[in-house]
């Protein structure tokens, strides 16, 4: 794996060895950030479901301000953690070691609300709308702020949930890529 774009362009990422994560390929990770750069620059950005990283990582290496890691593996973040040193990004990350809802929850005490939340769960699990549901009820997105969503083909999204409205849909192999905003871009 590699960041594909951006100051940190071709540098290596490292990734989990094991089963307990799906990293994202290189193809459908060029697509998610050429359908939301406009969103990337000084924006603030969380990695749920963080595995190695890749997301908030390429974020960063484009330009986003700061990023949040969450994982409920102590292997993943490990990796995460490896991965930003060597970037040369730990003082522009947060690093959360919680299972994604109980992190949602704990991350809204502390009013921090977020450009770009990526989704990238265990697929067909039923994690994606209990967690926008979390998001939205916590108070997490901003006014203009995106979710992406990466997950099965097979595991269909409604076109809304609540006042978020599904505005892109892509479909790699068996990935699709969601995408929820409050307006259309």
């Amino acid at each position: 794996m590699r960041v594909i774009a951006g100051k940190l362009r071709g540098r290596k990422i490292k990734a989990p060895d094991g089963m307990h994560t799906r990293p994202t390929t290189d193809r459908v990770k060029e697509s998610i950030f050429s359908m939301i750069y406009p969103y990337i620059i000084d924006s603030t950005v969380l990695d749920l479901f963080a595995g190695s990283g890749s997301l908030g990582i390429e974020a960063l290496s484009r330009g986003a301000e700061k990023a949040y890691f969450v994982d409920n593996n102590k292997q993943s973040l490990s990796i995460v953690k490896e991965n930003l040193i060597n970037l040369g990004l730990l003082d522009q990350s947060i690093v959360l070691l919680a299972e994604a809802m109980k992190a949602l929850k704990d991350i809204s005490l502390k009013d921090q609300i977020f450009d770009i939340i990526f989704l990238d769960p265990p697929y067909m699990k039923g994690f994606i709308i209990p967690c926008i549901e979390t998001i939205k009820e916590n108070g997490l997105l901003n006014i203009d702020g995106i979710i992406v969503i990466e997950h099965n083909v097979e595991d269909v999204l409604p076109a809304e949930v609540g006042d978020l409205i599904k505005i892109k849909d892509r479909r790699y192999g068996d990935t699709n890529i969601s995408i929820y905003s409050r307006e259309v871009l």
